[in-house]
């Protein structure tokens, strides 16, 4: 008889912010964004402080602003939550056989067979994020079950520093518990087409057989309702590559619809996987591009290799805004992207036998530094990590900073709108 398969998902808590609050004290208890508020700057993330106004990742900063105009408003330090971020993985990798990491923020760790290592699975996991909470200094939330899909929501389902198991056989109860609302996967334009055929709540979706869903939904979404809603999983967390390879992904509280939030969210994700490769040695010779489409769940994954040596950010997301708008016209609703780096090998000179333009090579070694000067606790921003606007908005951006600093806990006062707990922390 096989073992019974046990996954763990981990997902750090309000990760940047976690951060800043760690390493500055007077961020604590305060709603803390981590986004310049710039004409076409958006949120990375937030405290849960800030959520309580209704901020949440990939919203424009502007909205955030105008939702909780006495938050804190920063940059951010890419390479800082990258070193964090490598960290706290190698934690995870002391007691995982097998381990996925999702994003700079969450990982996927096969945990079958370990029982008799490390002992029961809630114990372990109680062990591993007092781990992280006294050597790195945040907290993290883990999902335990019997398939990656369910451990992500059971990890999502007690935030933050939270822990919950599903255990084997209550996969579907679990689901009946948390409800549509929360099924990960599942944004607002599938649950406006669900509610326009007065369909509710799981249970009610399994009244229906697949061939009824596929029919109704189109085959991508109606084989996902119908296999989540009955605790099985659909197979949307992640595939695995054959080889090494860093990458990151985001799934979006609301389809988003405009070029310019894409870009934006692209470009974060470049200085990330950029910093990432940084820490690993590592170089890459393709980049990688994912998309879920929110209407009918249809998932795509496209790949370029450019003939030049990839050296830096800019090249990265100069691809990976390539391979967008190869793939998603304007108006379309995306419900996640993700992106990143393939055929990886170590060092730090190109492999290729190719020239690189001594522009390139001026911004890998610009990228270098600012990534150094993180490791030294300096803070050094490019101005295209900001935003795509060519010029941002100085007199917000200085203001909120130094007005958010000055506001006690006290002073925030009660949220103007009502939370809505985003997908993902990043």
């Amino acid at each position: 008889m096989p073992e019974q398969k046990v996954y763990f998902h981990v997902d750090l808590d309000a990760f940047f912010a976690s951060v800043e609050q760690r390493d500055h004290p007077e961020y604590r208890g305060k709603p803390l964004i981590i986004g310049v508020v710039a004409p076409r700057s958006v949120v990375s993330t937030c405290s849960y402080e800030a959520r309580m106004f209704g901020v949440h990742s990939a919203m424009p900063t502007t909205q955030a602003y105008r939702l909780c105009p006495q938050g804190i408003y920063i940059p951010g330090d890419m390479h800082l939550y990258s070193r964090v971020s490598k960290q706290v993985m190698a934690i995870l990798r002391e007691y995982a056989p097998e381990m996925h990491q999702v994003s700079i923020d969450e990982a996927s760790l096969d945990m079958t067979g370990t029982r008799r290592l490390f002992g029961p699975a809630r114990q372990l996991a109680m062990k591993m994020k007092q781990r992280v909470k006294d050597e790195i200094g945040i907290t993290m939330s883990v999902g335990i079950a019997t398939s990656p899909f369910i451990a992500k929501m059971a990890s999502d389902y007690n935030k933050p520093d939270g822990l919950c198991l599903v255990s084997p056989g209550k996969e579907q109860t679990f689901i009946d518990v948390i409800g549509l609302k929360k099924l990960w996967g599942l944004g607002k334009s599938g649950l406006a087409a669900l509610e326009s055929r007065h369909i509710l709540t799981p249970q009610q979706v399994r009244e229906y057989d697949l061939e009824s869903l596929q029919r109704m939904l189109g085959n991508s979404f109606g084989q996902y309702l119908y296999l989540a809603c009955r605790g099985q999983d659909p197979g949307l967390m992640f595939q695995k590559s054959k080889t090494h390879s860093i990458s990151t992904e985001t799934t979006f509280y609301e389809d988003i619809k405009d070029e310019q939030t894409l870009c934006q969210v692209l470009l974060g994700m470049s200085s990330e996987l950029m910093a990432r490769s940084f820490d690993e040695g590592m170089m890459a010779r393709t980049v990688g591009l994912k998309l879920r489409w929110g209407e009918d769940f249809r998932t795509i994954t496209v790949q370029d290799t450019p003939e030049d040596p990839i050296l830096n950010a800019d090249q990265i997301y100069n691809a990976g805004r390539k391979l967008l708008l190869s793939k998603w016209k304007s108006g379309q609703g995306i419900r996640l992207i993700g992106l990143g780096l393939y055929q990886l090998y170590a060092g730090d000179t190109p492999i290729q036998d190719s020239l690189f333009s001594e522009a390139d090579h001026r911004k890998r070694n610009l990228d270098k530094v600012v990534h150094n000067l993180g490791a030294k606790g300096l803070k050094l921003r490019k101005a295209s990590e900001l935003s795509l606007a060519e010029t941002a908005d100085a007199r917000s951006v200085k203001h909120h900073q130094r007005k958010g600093e000055q506001d006690s806990a006290a002073d925030v006062g009660k949220p103007v709108h009502p939370a809505e707990k985003p997908e993902s922390d990043h």
